[in-house]
């Protein structure tokens, strides 16, 4: 097949996209297939052109990548750079080699990636590409609102609230939020701006922090414990994998830092709270309505009570991703999963 990797945008998890790209793009390629890996915002070339033939030479024309840089990308630098400077998000023959391919594995992380913006164009343009659609993508992406989708069925969930950019409130006694707690940007991802707030001192530098990177703010209780990640695939959970940074908290750094963590798969926990986790992460793909893959974040406290703190609809697929590791523990390797991935995606579109 041919098959455009999307990667990079404007979002906070650029580089992170990259890897992502990169590691899928070479999977698919021992694969069998003829891919190109490409930068939706920066495009191929500088201006709309004839792109007949690009497929036949797709390593000459594919981005290349190494690593994922410790801080996150300077945005403003990456929109100067781009040569055509348009006010369109997709560079230039984005949209036309898309529609050439067979399908468009989407390797993007973050906005315009999966808040379900660029699955809705796709879906108007005839595009085929992997992982869920528009609307679970929109909805997942929203921290505030999937949050209301798991009180709703009853998955448990960290205590929060929401606040904007416009209703600012620096004082924490009159919130109703206790400490410690944690703030976040409502629809960022890899633990962009986000922080752990113990005092009281510490809550409007946190504010700052977070409303550097979006106008709206997750505000939620803290809960010391353990983390777990589960992946999710065609509505039936993989292994639970848990995630122990060595240092700190699963911030940006510790994520895509080769070492920065102990990430053990399966996870050690009591067969009842392994089954419980798995069917909730299994119950927020359904209630969300998330198709192909995904992966569900947990946390435990001391009790092993659970607590649901997001869905992602395009997991990373990075040297230190988790879906992957969860993936190899059920016998599926790398070259595997993204072929999976690919043959699960094209299901949605022969129905």
């Amino acid at each position: 097949m041919d098959i455009v990797v999307l990667a990079g945008g404007l979002s906070t998890e650029r580089d992170v996209s990259f890897v992502t790209g990169s590691m899928v793009a070479k999977a698919l390629r021992e694969n069998g297939h003829r891919v190109i890996l490409l930068d939706v915002f920066m495009g191929y070339g500088e201006e709309e052109q004839s792109i007949d033939g690009l497929f036949d030479r797709s390593l000459e024309v594919s981005l290349t990548v190494d690593h994922v840089p410790e801080q996150a990308p300077d945005l403003e630098k990456v929109k100067a750079s781009r040569k055509d400077q348009s006010d369109c998000f997709f560079g230039p023959n984005v949209i036309a080699l898309c529609r050439q391919a067979d399908i468009v594995f989407m390797a993007l992380h973050g906005e315009n990636g999966e808040n379900g913006k660029i699955q809705a164009a796709f879906d108007l343009f005839g595009i085929k590409y992997t992982g869920t659609d528009y609307l679970s993508s929109a909805i997942a992406m929203n921290k505030e609102m999937a949050k209301s989708f798991f009180i709703a069925n009853q998955i448990p969930t960290p205590h929060g609230i929401s606040m904007r950019r416009e209703n600012r409130q620096d004082d924490l006694g009159k919130l109703p939020v206790q400490l410690p707690c944690i703030v976040k940007p409502c629809c960022g991802g890899s633990s962009i701006g986000v922080t752990i707030v113990r005092d009281e001192k510490e809550f409007k530098a946190a504010l700052d922090e977070g409303f550097r990177w979006e106008d709206e703010l997750l505000i939620e209780e803290f809960i010391q414990g353990r983390e777990f990640s589960v992946g999710v695939m065609e509505g039936k959970a993989l292994p639970i994998i848990e995630i122990a940074p060595i240092e700190g908290f699963y911030d940006y750094k510790n994520k895509y830092k080769a070492g920065s963590a102990v990430e053990t798969c399966p996870a050690v926990l009591p067969k009842e709270v392994t089954e419980r986790m798995q069917h909730y992460a299994e119950q927020v793909a359904k209630v969300i309505g998330l198709t192909t893959y995904s992966r569900i974040d947990f946390l435990t406290n001391e009790n092993n009570d659970i607590f649901c703190l997001e869905a992602n609809t395009l997991p990373g697929m990075t040297p230190t991703s988790l879906l992957p590791q969860e993936a190899a523990v059920v016998g599926i390797d790398f070259n595997e999963l993204c072929q999976k991935i690919i043959d699960l995606s094209l299901k949605k579109y022969s129905k």
